[in-house]
């Protein structure tokens, strides 16, 4: 009997106001705690600045370690939220808006 592939995901923290300490994360502990019932287990965390480049190089060097990559942001989605754009930019992907959706909004 051979045993199952350990699933892994990696977790990016993004956020200037994670890395001054105005805010505190709590989003990492809930994940982990969650993956961790389902059986996959968190190989890394890491806090990122609100810098593109770092945020893209973070996804694409994390997409090929993890099998699961999750990303949340300190204070949640903001009009200045470049993560979308970024994560898209990682695999070489551009960001539309689907009217169907827009026409629902």
């Amino acid at each position: 009997m051979t045993d199952p592939k350990t699933v892994t995901a990696g977790i990016l923290l993004i956020g200037d106001e994670l890395l001054s300490g105005r805010t505190q994360d709590t989003n990492l502990a809930e994940i982990a705690k969650f993956l961790g019932q389902l059986g996959v287990q968190v190989g890394e965390a890491r806090i990122l600045s609100d810098n593109a480049d770092i945020i893209r190089d973070a996804v694409k060097a994390f997409s090929g370690r993890f099998d699961y990559v999750f990303t949340t942001g300190g204070i949640g989605p903001t009009h200045d939220d470049i993560t979308a754009d970024c994560i898209a930019a990682a695999f070489g992907l551009g960001i539309t808006e689907r009217e169907d959706a827009l026409d629902h909004l």
